[in-house]
Formats: C-alpha cells, sequence, structure tokens
C-alpha cells in the first residue's frame, strides 16, 4: 500500500488518509439528498437518482484515488444538476432522457480532450475573465433555484418574482436552516452544508412540515428506471438546438475539473516546477471517464468536488484519501430511508450556501476593463434571467468578440473564441 499510493513519498500515513477521506466525504455528502431532490423535478425517478448518485460518486472517487492516486472525490456537480433538470427539461422541453444523451456526449468529448493534446489548446483559448463570469453566474442560477424552491421567492405576474410568505411553516424553515447553515459556514464548521441539512430537517420537523423518517436503513433503490435509459434517446439528440447545450454541459465539467484539480494539487503540494500537476493528465481522465459512467447509470455530469480542499487541510495527499471517500458513498446505498425527510425547504438552503461559494469569483473580474467586464457581466445576468447557463455563455462568448473588436484587441481573441461566437451566433438568429 505504502509503494502503490507513495505514501511515504507524499509525507503521509493510513491514518492521516482515513481522516482525510471521512472530512471529505462529510463536506460532500449533501450531494446524496440535493442531486435526487433536484433531477425529481425533472420527472426522474428519485429513488433511482439516489442509487446513481451514490454509484457515480464511489466510482468516480475509485478511479481518481486508484489510477490517479490524487486526494479528490468525485459526485454529480451542483449547477449541472440544476441546469439539467429546471432548462433542459423544463425550459426547452427536452426528455431526462435526451438530457442524460447529451451528458454522455460531452463524456466522450472531455475523455477525446484529456488524451489529446486539445486539452490545452482549449484551456489557453478561454479567456480567464469569461471562466470567471461562467462560475459566477452558475452560482447566482443555484442560489436563485435555491430560494424558489425555498418559497422565499415567488412568481408575480407584474414584476415577474417578488418576495414569498415568512408565514409559511416551509418558507420559515428554509430560513431558519439557511441561517443556521451560514453560520456554521461563517465558523469554519466542517461539513457545514451538510450538518445545515440536519439541522434543516430537524427544524421541518419540530414545525410539522417535515415527516419523521419510518427507518433510516431501507433496502437499496432499484437503478432500473435509469440505468442505460439514455441509449435509446441517444439518436434524437444530434441537432443544431442541442448544440449549447452540450458545449454547455462540457465547458462547465472541464474548466471546473480543470480548477479544482489545480486547487487541490496545489494545497497538495501535487504541482511541479513548471506549473503541471503530477499525474494531471490520469486526473482529467478519471474524472471524464465518471461523467460518462455517470450519465449510463442516471445522474448528471460527475464531477471533481472542491470540497475536496477540506480533506487535503486534513492532511490527504494521496489517491487512498479518494478511496476511503468512496467507501463511505457506498456505506450511503443502505440509507435511503433519509430520502423522505428532503424536501424543497430542506435542500434549498444548501443550494443558495453553494451558490454564493461559487460566487467568490465575481472578486477576480478587473470590472474597470470593459470590453471583458461587460461580457461577464452578460453572462452572469444572463445565466440568471435567461433561467439557462447555456444562454448566458453564448451571450457573453458572443459578446466578448464583438466588445474585442470595438477595443481594437481582436488580435487577442483567439481562433477557437471566433469559432465559438459564429456558433453562438447562428445559435440567436436561427435557433
Amino acid at each position: 500500500m505504502n509503494k502503490f499510493f507513495k505514501l511515504e513519498e507524499r509525507g503521509t500515513t493510513v491514518s492521516k488518509e482515513l481522516i482525510a477521506g471521512l472530512t471529505t466525504f462529510l463536506s460532500m455528502a449533501y450531494i446524496i439528498f440535493v442531486n435526487p431532490d433536484t433531477l425529481g423535478v425533472a420527472g426522474m425517478d428519485t429513488g433511482a437518482v439516489f442509487t446513481a448518485t451514490i454509484l457515480a460518486a464511489a466510482i468516480g472517487t475509485l478511479i481518481m484515488g486508484l489510477y490517479a492516486n490524487f486526494p479528490v472525490a468525485l459526485a454529480p456537480g451542483m449547477g449541472m444538476n440544476a441546469f439539467f433538470a429546471y432548462t433542459v427539461v423544463l425550459v426547452m422541453g427536452y426528455s431526462w432522457q435526451q438530457a442524460l444523451a447529451g451528458i454522455f456526449i460531452s463524456g466522450i468529448l472531455f475523455i477525446l480532450l484529456s488524451i489529446t493534446g486539445l486539452r490545452e489548446l482549449i484551456i489557453n483559448s478561454i479567456p480567464p475573465v469569461l471562466k470567471h463570469a461562467v462560475g459566477t453566474g452558475i452560482g447566482f442560477f443555484i442560489a436563485f433555484i435555491g430560494f424558489q424552491n425555498a418559497g422565499i421567492i415567488v412568481n408575480n405576474d407584474a414584476t415577474l418574482v417578488a418576495v414569498g410568505d415568512f408565514t409559511d411553516p416551509n418558507v420559515l424553515v428554509a430560513l431558519i436552516g439557511l441561517v443556521i447553515t451560514l453560520i456554521l459556514l461563517v465558523r469554519k464548521t466542517p461539513a457545514a452544508i451538510f450538518i445545515g441539512m440536519i439541522a434543516t430537517a430537524v427544524v421541518g420537523m419540530f414545525l410539522g412540515v417535515v415527516s419523521l423518517p419510518e427507518s433510516i436503513f431501507a433496502p437499496i433503490p432499484s437503478l432500473k428506471p435509469t440505468f442505460g435509459a439514455l441509449f435509446e434517446a441517444l439518436p434524437t439528440v444530434f441537432t443544431a438546438k442541442m448544440i449549447p447545450v452540450i458545449f454547455s454541459f462540457l465547458f462547465v465539467d472541464f474548466f471546473d475539473t480543470a480548477g479544482t484539480l489545480m486547487a487541490v494539487g496545489s494545497r497538495a503540494g501535487l504541482v511541479d516546477d513548471k506549473g503541471h500537476l503530477v499525474d494531471g493528465d490520469r486526473a482529467l481522465l478519471a474524472d471524464s471517464t465518471a461523467t460518462v459512467i455517470g450519465s449510463v447509470l442516471g445522474t448528471s455530469s460527475t464531477t471533481s468536488f472542491v470540497e475536496s480542499l477540506t480533506g487535503v487541510e486534513a492532511g490527504g495527499r494521496t489517491g487512498l484519501a479518494s478511496v476511503f471517500t468512496a467507501v463511505c458513498f457506498l456505506f450511503m446505498l443502505f440509507c435511503s430511508g433519509l430520502l423522505s425527510v428532503v424536501t424543497s425547504a430542506v435542500t434549498a438552503p444548501a443550494l443558495i450556501t453553494v451558490g454564493i461559494l461559487m460566487a467568490s469569483s465575481l472578486g477576480d473580474i478587473e470590472w474597470k476593463n470593459l470590453e471583458t467586464s461587460i461580457p461577464a457581466f452578460i453572462t452572469i445576468i444572463m445565466m440568471v434571467l435567461g433561467y439557462s447557463i447555456a444562454e448566458g455563455i453564448a451571450a457573453g462568448f458572443l459578446l466578448y468578440a464583438i466588445m474585442m473588436v470595438a477595443a481594437r484587441r481582436h488580435k487577442e481573441v483567439h481562433p477557437v473564441m471566433w469559432f465559438l461566437a459564429v456558433i453562438f451566433l447562428a445559435h440567436f438568429l436561427f435557433l
């Protein structure tokens, strides 16, 4: 074990990796319950999604640990699951099977990027300001959905949106849960989001809006409703209208993974003198493979979780920490009885909190540089008001090319960005 995971070489021990793996699991365990609740909105069987979420997380994390020897855990990502359910299915009208097919195709493309030199080309072609804008926009989008699910923000025919009824017990539960979660976050409590969900559920039980679970342990829900469902829909997604959707799945997964791996690798001392990740190619391939496997199982894009940093801070330095995290996920397969207490009011504080954390990229945008900050702003605002990550990316990328021409900086625009600008212009004009 010492030789395989390079424990001594990286200055760690089995016990340190165990603590790190458990810490990472607790920090991201909320996804086990948030993901089924989110994808359930798209009409998917929540029990099957529960099982698919855990298996995708466990398998992806095991691949990352055993193949890449990287202290990073994976699971279906926040943002992509909301885009999947609320935009691709509810707004655009695709079936959830077609949405899974889109995830599958994006995963295959991600694998191709991971095993070829194209990955460097793509990474270098997208300006940092747009990467920050996309991350921020997704944060606002997730938070907006959380406010809606909680009833804190409601529909209004005159103004589109308005503040909800704070005397409603469900709204009250969500508000109390949000305050508790944010207090835990500010106090730097490990697993703040997960603990906040538990506290919210308990408050809901006291107020009578959340039922007590009949049992914690229950038989593992069947995967049959979602397993392989994408393959029947696969031939129907090769359309021009689906291109921005698939690109959005790919773009967010690819750059979110690259950013997370670099952040975790830097903290774990896994970046060489040239600034390259140790076994970074293997880590990218592990992540992209996990996305493909997750789509077959029946869940949205499986990606590296930045919460893995908590495990690194606890001493994790190798893939053994990931193996321990994967084992923790597998144990949760027997806890489906808890799904009954995870209502929208319970998951809303988690959505809003994750949105707040993702929006931190807002500070990395140079707002005084108008030719880049204008497209960044449009990317963010279009994601929220257009209720679509894809529309935000399309609008922002197209406007970036236009603004750079206006500023006479067109020579700085990468050819890939020109190509994408043409694609997105066609999207707005003809689709």
